[in-house]
């Protein structure tokens, strides 16, 4: 047997642990549990219904906004989190043998969590109302998950690095996230934008995520094949370009804590 074929149940028991300490210290003293990550998307979903479901008369808006405020939750817990991952955890970083990259991907466990939650209760609850997707479109959403999970794991390497030596980009990374909300067509159909605009739109990476997902499971619409080339690449282009900037900058991440 291979070191590295030893090596990978160490790592997976790692994993696992780094997993179970972070869900314990979350919600650790607190009455709900896990239920507050529930909680905090759905009260959103309910001031948002209630303002914007006066404006916008579309009978599925409700669904649409509930797709879309659990999706970009997931991105904006996980991004957050991600980037000051090292930080967070630079007693591993520097008092044990710890690959530096198993510390980034498994901060993200409690919005993947929560995310996976979601998916499951949507389901169900599409399926409760009359509106059951099909299995293709259930395994699409979940294919458009796993891209937006792709997209957070390759900005949280490259980020989590750069965070250690340039401490400014919390609060840079912080209004871009709140821009990004209103950026996302998340309270507001797309359609109400000019066609033209379309394409700026979709270069938010939480865009075609929100608006494919949207698609099949309440308008029962498959995007194109082009439009899914398009987020494949997008994916794995935020992926690679993450693992990247993090192995030229994770050697010397402890330098800088």
């Amino acid at each position: 047997m291979t070191i590295g074929a030893r090596m990978w149940p160490l790592r997976a028991g790692l994993v696992w642990t780094l997993v179970r300490t972070d869900f314990k210290a979350r919600y650790h003293g607190t009455i709900s549990g896990f239920v507050w990550a529930l909680l905090k998307p759905l009260a959103m979903f309910v001031v948002l219904m209630t303002v914007f479901s006066f404006i916008f008369q579309d009978p599925t808006y409700k669904l649409n906004l509930i797709v879309g405020l659990f999706l970009w939750d997931f991105f904006a817990e996980g991004t957050k989190t991600g980037l000051t991952s090292l930080l967070a955890r630079s007693f591993l970083l520097t008092k044990a043998r710890c690959p530096a990259w198993i510390l980034v991907a498994t901060s993200i466990s409690n919005p993947l969590i929560t995310l996976a939650v979601f998916n499951l209760v949507v389901v169900v609850f599409l399926v409760a109302g009359g509106r059951a997707p099909s299995i293709g479109a259930v395994a699409l959403f979940f294919a458009y998950s796993a891209a937006l999970v792709a997209i957070v794991i390759g900005f949280s390497l490259a980020a989590s690095v750069l965070f250690l030596r340039y401490r400014d980009l919390n609060q840079v990374w912080e209004v871009v996230a709140q821009a990004g909300f209103f950026l996302a067509p998340i309270v507001y159909p797309l359609g109400i934008m000019p066609e033209r605009f379309h394409f700026y739109f979709y270069l938010w990476p939480p865009t075609p995520i929100i608006e494919f997902s949207r698609a099949v499971l309440v308008h029962g619409l498959v995007p194109t094949a082009t439009a899914h080339l398009y987020l494949a690449i997008d994916a794995g282009l935020c992926l690679a370009l993450g693992f990247l900037i993090f192995r030229q900058f994770a050697p010397r991440a402890a330098e800088y804590l």
